[in-house]
C-alpha cells in the first residue's frame, strides 16, 4: 500500500515538474519573442501606418526597416492580440528595438514627429502640394481652407493674403496632423514671428505685417541676390511714400500668370489685374509668393537711400543698376535692352 502511494506521489511530482518545465519553457519563449532586440537598421528608419491599416504592408515596411525576424514580430502580435489595434501614424525604428517596445508604441499611437519644410513657394496650390508630400493629409484639404473666406477671416486674413501666414522654416508636427490643426499651428508660428520689435519696424514704415509680406514677396521676386534685398525694399518704400506706382515687373508676371517671362512687353504691362502695379498704385492685394524670412527681415531693415528706379544689369549677373532719376534709369534700361537684343531674347 505504501509502495503504491509512493508511486503515485512520484508520478504527481514528475507531472508537476514536467508542467513547470513546460511553463518555464513557454515563458522563456514568450520573453524571447517579446524582449529580444529584433531590429538593427544602420540608422533610424520610419514606418507609416495608413488609415486602411494593412498588416501585411506593415510587415513589409518593417523588413525594409531592418527587422531581423519578421515571424518573431508576427508571433508577438498574436501573443498580445495586436493585429486589430493598428493606430495610424509615423513610427521610428531604431537599432536594438524589441517587438514589445515597438508594439507598445504602435498600440498607444506614440508617433515620431516629422520635420516639415517649405520654401521657394509661389502659389497656394504649390504650398498645399509641398505640405501634403510630407504629411498624410491631402492637398485639397488645405486648399479648401485657404480659399474659404470665412475661415481665413477667422485667422485674420483673406484668401488673397493667407500665404503671408506661412513663415518658411522647419517645423515638427505629427504626420497625421489635420489640415485645420496645421493651419492653426502656422497661425501660432506667424504670431511668434511677429515680435514686438518686428511690429514696431513695420509700424515705422506704415505697413501691417501682411503688407510687409506682400512687399517682401516682390523684393524676393526681383532679385536672386539676397544682399540686394534691403536696397530693393528701400526703393519700393520710397515709391510708396511718394505715391509713385511701384511698377514692379514681378507683379506683371504674376498678373500674366507667367513667371518665366524674360522680357516685359507693352502687352504684358496692359494685363488687367489688381496685381499689375503698372496699372494700380500701391501694393497688390496679396503676396506673389511665400516670402522667406530673409526677405521679410530685409524689408523691415530696408536700406535708406534715394533710389526710385532699378533695372537688371546688362551682364545678366542677376544684379541690378539702381537710379535716382528717370534719365539715369533710362540709360541703364537702354543698356539692358541692347543686351537682350544681342542675345535675341524677345
Amino acid at each position: 500500500m505504501n509502495r503504491a502511494k509512493s508511486s503515485v506521489r512520484k508520478a504527481i511530482f514528475a507531472i508537476a515538474a514536467a508542467v513547470l518545465l513546460l511553463l518555464a519553457g513557454a515563458g522563456g519563449y514568450v520573453c524571447y519573442v517579446l524582449f529580444t532586440p529584433n531590429f538593427s537598421p544602420a540608422q533610424t528608419q520610419y514606418i507609416y501606418i495608413y488609415p486602411e491599416k494593412d498588416f501585411s504592408d506593415l510587415c513589409r515596411q518593417l523588413q525594409e526597416a531592418g527587422c531581423s525576424h519578421i515571424e518573431s514580430f508576427r508571433k508577438a502580435t498574436q501573443l498580445l492580440n495586436y493585429q486589430d489595434e493598428l493606430k495610424t501614424g509615423r513610427y521610428a525604428i531604431h537599432s536594438g528595438l524589441n517587438n514589445y517596445s515597438l508594439l507598445k508604441d504602435l498600440r498607444r499611437g506614440e508617433q515620431a514627429p516629422v520635420r516639415i519644410t517649405f520654401n521657394n513657394i509661389r502659389l497656394k496650390e504649390d504650398l498645399a502640394e509641398r505640405l501634403s508630400e510630407q504629411l498624410m493629409l491631402d492637398d485639397n484639404e488645405l486648399l479648401v481652407l485657404m480659399n474659404d473666406s470665412e475661415y481665413c477671416a477667422a485667422m485674420g486674413f483673406i484668401p488673397q493674403t493667407i500665404k503671408a501666414m506661412f513663415i518658411p522654416n522647419t517645423y515638427e508636427v505629427y504626420w497625421t496632423i489635420s489640415a485645420e490643426k496645421l493651419m492653426q499651428r502656422m497661425k501660432q508660428e506667424f504670431t511668434a514671428f511677429w515680435t514686438p520689435e518686428r511690429l514696431e519696424k513695420a509700424e515705422n514704415i506704415h505697413l501691417s505685417p501682411v503688407e510687409v509680406s506682400v512687399l517682401a514677396s516682390i523684393v524676393e521676386e526681383e532679385s536672386a541676390v539676397a544682399d540686394e534685398y534691403p536696397v530693393i525694399a528701400g526703393l519700393y518704400i520710397n515709391r510708396l511714400r511718394k505715391g509713385i506706382p511701384l511698377q514692379a515687373d514681378p507683379t506683371v508676371k504674376y498678373a500674366a500668370g507667367d513667371f518665366t517671362l524674360k522680357r516685359i512687353l507693352d502687352v504684358h504691362l496692359r494685363t488687367d489685374s489688381p496685381y499689375n502695379t503698372y496699372l494700380h498704385e500701391g501694393l497688390p492685394p496679396g503676396p506673389l509668393r511665400v516670402p522667406s524670412i530673409t526677405a521679410l527681415n530685409a524689408t523691415l531693415n530696408y536700406k535708406q537711400h534715394n533710389y526710385l528706379y532699378m533695372c537688371a544689369k546688362e551682364d545678366f549677373s542677376g544684379r541690378h543698376n539702381f537710379a535716382v532719376t528717370l534719365a539715369e534709369h533710362n540709360r541703364n534700361a537702354k543698356l539692358y535692352h541692347q543686351a537682350l537684343n544681342k542675345r535675341n531674347i524677345r
